[in-house]
This record gives C-alpha cells, sequence and structure tokens, in this order.
C-alpha cells in the first residue's frame, strides 16, 4: 500500500461521519416539546406554542449569527485596490 496512514486516516474518519446525522423536523419538535413541558408550560396552551416559538427564533438566530461569523472568518476583509498609471508627458 502506497498511503498507509491516509488509509487508516479515511477508514477511521468513515464511521464517525457516517454516525452524525441531523434531527428530523419530527423529533426536533418533539425535542421542543419536552424542552417547553420541563419549564412548565402544558401542552395546546396559548404559552406552550409561544415558548415553542421562542426555541425557533433562538435557533435561528444562532444560525444566522453562526453563518455570518463564518462569512467575516472565511472571506476576511475585502480590499479594493485601483491602479493609477501617470505617464509623463516630456
Amino acid at each position: 500500500m502506497r498511503y498507509p496512514f491516509l488509509t487508516a486516516l479515511a477508514l477511521t474518519a468513515l464511521p464517525l461521519l457516517a454516525s452524525c446525522q441531523t434531527m428530523t423536523p419530527e423529533e426536533r419538535r418533539a425535542a421542543d416539546q419536552r424542552t417547553c413541558a420541563g419549564y412548565g408550560f402544558r401542552a395546546g396552551t396559548d404559552a406552550m406554542a409561544g415558548c415553542l416559538l421562542d426555541l425557533d427564533l433562538d435557533r435561528r438566530a444562532d444560525m444566522r449569527s453562526w453563518r455570518d461569523q463564518q462569512n467575516r472568518t472565511m472571506w476576511g476583509p475585502m480590499y479594493v485596490e485601483r491602479r493609477v498609471i501617470i505617464r509623463d508627458k516630456h
């Protein structure tokens, strides 16, 4: 084998990456309902709906903040350079 280190790394990383998964919308809703119920809200009430909405809005704000931070660190400040050529007329 030509690249044993890379092969070992790939074989180690693939199962780790395969185990990563996101929550389905149904799972996220159930988790949010459990969180709000843990805060003392009862299912089917306006207070529970408000709690669920607050959790969703917080999650979206966190995602926007993370995305903006990634864009700032990935691209950095942008500088525009405009060259001016001056020629002597003799």
